[in-house]
């Protein structure tokens, strides 16, 4: 299998040991995001505009791949508090994608500082 990271400066940089998104065998796999600000380092207060950043923050990966929302086929969603979140969060994540909407997961996580972190595949051109 070959693998590829792709990087950019319009999505927070990596704080550990992991890549901002990995195309490989026909998908691209991007890190779990967080809602910071790329350029400020700024967080949100509430869970969906803190959704909004998180989602800003994977589309800059999913362009530097060449890819757009439309080519992402799963969502994996953290919430820190599910029951609470839940509906302002979807409210906020639904201005993201369109039908066929993408298959998802959101399950409640204890998250450091955080209210919502959000990780995709997209599946890659059949050229790539």
């Amino acid at each position: 299998m070959i693998k590829k990271a792709v990087t950019t400066l319009a999505a927070p940089p990596p704080t550990g040991a992991y890549s901002q998104g990995i195309a490989g065998n026909g998908f691209f796999y991007t890190a779990g995001f967080g809602p910071q600000d790329p350029l400020t380092g700024a967080l949100a207060t509430s869970v969906g505009e803190q959704t909004r950043q998180v989602l800003r923050n994977i589309e800059a990966v999913l362009q530097s791949a060449g890819l757009t929302t439309d080519d992402v086929v799963k969502a994996t969603v953290h919430l820190q508090d599910l029951e609470r979140d839940f509906e302002e969060y979807n409210s906020s994540y639904s201005e993201f994608f369109k039908e066929p909407y993408p298959v998802r997961t959101t399950v409640g996580s204890q998250l450091r500082g955080i209210l919502v972190e959000i990780d995709v595949v997209a599946a890659l051109p059949k050229s790539r």
